[in-house]
């Protein structure tokens, strides 16, 4: 893995070079192992927490980790290209614009015991800028390569927060052309639902029903980008205990071995079904 500034990284997009690297300042991952059809992003993935905020900052580790999406990269890593955040969305937000990037407060709670400086700030949302000028590099050349793109993107929910039952995956449309592309929904969502996890986890999948995909990172390529899909792909922490901050990594195995094989698939289909 290389360290590459944005710059550098953008270079290599352009000039379509296969590479993996990570952001000169550690904000985030990239690889490109073959330039194809599709992409997948964890864009709450990461779990770093810069040192000068850790004194100034209400919430504890595990809380942080509670309402991050712990090993959301892990489960599409085998996949020809992956972008995914290494900083925590309580540093900044990934999946927010960049005006509400920054947490006053976070899931009811006070985040800060002190405002932040605007210096503080600035540092986040400058990882938070730079970021989607790699996203935007990166969609565009694969839209121009192959005219159409589909991107999957990764999250996780607290199942158990919830008071009625919820579906082990959740995919968020609202804000995706739904006539357009209901068939690929439809077809992800029914793939989802076939997940052979272990230790007796059900698999079900739903649409709509926990999330309803409203995050700025389906918005942002969405709306700058004619010929791409993007999927809010969200998976139950049954591949956890949330409360008891347990991984189970025999789960996260079985959904990265699954998608390996079966998001490919799905994206050649979307791939036939749309290409200009």
């Amino acid at each position: 893995m290389l360290r590459l500034t944005v710059n550098q990284i953008i270079e290599k997009i352009s000039n379509e070079e296969t590479f993996h690297a990570v952001a000169a300042d550690y904000s985030f991952t990239i690889k490109i192992d073959e330039y194809v059809h599709y992409m997948c992003g964890a864009v709450h993935d990461g779990h770093q927490f810069r040192k000068e905020l850790w004194s100034n900052c209400i919430h504890t580790e595990y809380e942080r980790w509670y309402e991050e999406d712990p090993a959301t990269k892990q489960m599409v890593q085998s996949n020809p290209i992956v972008i995914a955040g290494m900083d925590s969305r309580f540093e900044y937000d990934l999946n927010r614009a960049p005006e509400s990037a920054i947490y006053e407060d976070a899931w009811g709670k006070q985040l800060w015991d002190t405002s932040l400086s605007d210096e503080e700030k600035g540092k986040s949302l400058l990882k938070h800028h730079n970021f989607y000028k790699v996203v935007d590099t990166l969609v565009a050349k694969l839209e121009e390569k192959f005219g159409v793109c589909i991107v999957y993107d990764m999250h996780s929910y607290n199942w158990k927060r919830w008071d009625r039952e919820v579906p082990t995956w959740n995919l968020g449309t609202t804000n995706v052309d739904q006539v357009r592309f209901k068939n690929d929904i439809e077809t992800w969502r029914a793939t989802l639902g076939k997940t052979p996890f272990p230790n007796g986890i059900k698999s079900t999948s739903k649409v709509n029903d926990a999330f309803l995909g409203n995050g700025y990172f389906l918005k942002y390529i969405s709306q700058h980008f004619n010929n791409t899909l993007v999927l809010a792909t969200e998976i139950s922490k049954v591949y956890c205990d949330e409360l008891a901050y347990i991984m189970y990594p025999e789960v996260i195995d079985a959904v990265e071995t699954y998608l390996k094989t079966e998001l490919k698939k799905h994206a050649e289909a979307f791939y036939k079904a749309h290409k200009l």
